[in-house]
Parts: structure tokens; sequence; C-alpha cells
């Protein structure tokens, strides 16, 4: 990943812990319950953000903190949700909040939670600056459809739907240059299953 990123614990995923009970499901065998995210202070840091999401100053501080990465780090990009998701439209509202708040970076939201920006797009508008991925909840699925919102899908066996993710050509994958995640512009990006 090219950039810094936030995320909440994988279990506290709505969509995506029904999804892991499912074969086929691209959570099934979801990467935030292997791995380094299994170690006790990984998972004590995803819960405490969790629990800070909720707090009244939490989106100037993020603001803040990501204004001030995207200036330490000369990449002006942030992706929100590196495991776990959206917990609901408020949740999304401030990380609306949050972008609006630093219009010079790209934020790239990828979410299952359809129906959290469904009721979000009744209401209000997403910034330009922010990407909202909706994700398919099944290998080889078609793309969601949804306010002309981009996709990501997963693939295994047939070729892919848009744009093939190009950072898993290297090992490891690494993003590189590219930033179609965080292009809008992008209908859709499909990432190998793995």
């Amino acid at each position: 990943m090219p950039c810094h990123s936030w995320g909440l614990p994988a279990r506290s995923c709505l969509t995506g812990s029904r999804l892991r009970t499912l074969e086929g499901a691209v959570c099934h065998d979801c990467y935030a319950h292997r791995g380094s995210y299994r170690f006790a202070r990984v998972r004590a840091a995803y819960e405490r953000r969790l629990v800070l999401s909720e707090h009244p100053e939490w989106v100037e501080a993020m603001a803040t903190l990501i204004a001030l990465q995207a200036v330490v780090n000369g990449e002006p990009s942030f992706r929100w949700f590196d495991t776990g998701d959206l917990q609901s439209v408020g949740m999304l509202e401030r990380i609306v909040a949050v972008a609006r708040s630093t219009p010079g970076v790209r934020h790239w939201l990828p979410t299952k939670e359809h129906g959290f920006v469904r009721e979000y797009l009744d209401r209000d508008d997403v910034p330009a600056n922010l990407t909202v991925r909706l994700s398919a909840h099944f290998v080889d699925e078609s793309p969601p459809v949804l306010g002309g919102l981009p996709t990501t899908t997963v693939h295994r066996l047939q070729p892919p739907y848009g744009v093939p993710c190009s950072a898993y050509a290297d090992h490891p994958a690494r993003c590189g240059a590219c930033r179609d995640c965080w292009d809008p512009d992008v209908p859709n990006i499909s990432y190998p299953y793995h």
C-alpha cells in the first residue's frame, strides 16, 4: 500500500462477518483473521480505533493526522478500511467530513456495506476527493450497481470485470505508481483471489 490507512477489527464487519461463513464469499478466508492481525497488540489497536471512531473530536483529529501524513510522506492518498468496514451511516458521514477537511488528499473507501452508502446518497453527495468503491460479495460475481459509484470485484475463474489490479504482477504485491483504486473514473477494479 503506497499510503497510510485506517481500519477496524475484522470481527466488527457487519456484512463481512456473515459472508465469512459462506463458501465462495470474498470474506470466507479473510486475511484480517490471519498473520499479524492475530497478535494481541494489533487486535487491541484495531479495537481502540473502533471505540475512538465515535469520539466527538475524531473528525478533526483524523483530518489533522491524514493531512500531516500526506505532507511528511509526500503521498496525498489515504485508504479507509485496510480491515473492517463501515459500522453505520453516521460513520460514513464522519469519513466524508474528514475528506472535506482534507481537500488535497485523495481518499479511497472500499465497502461491502451498500445499504449504508445508499442511505447516505439519498441525503448527500460524496466529495470529489473521496472514492467510495462498492465491493462485490462473492468471488467471480459481477460488480454491484449503486448510484454510478465505482466498484471492486475478486476473480478466480472467469476473466476479470473491468481493470485487473496490476499490483499482483509483482511478488510481493505492490501498487507502485498505480493509483487506480483512488480514481473514481476507473469503473471497476478486479483483484485476483488471494
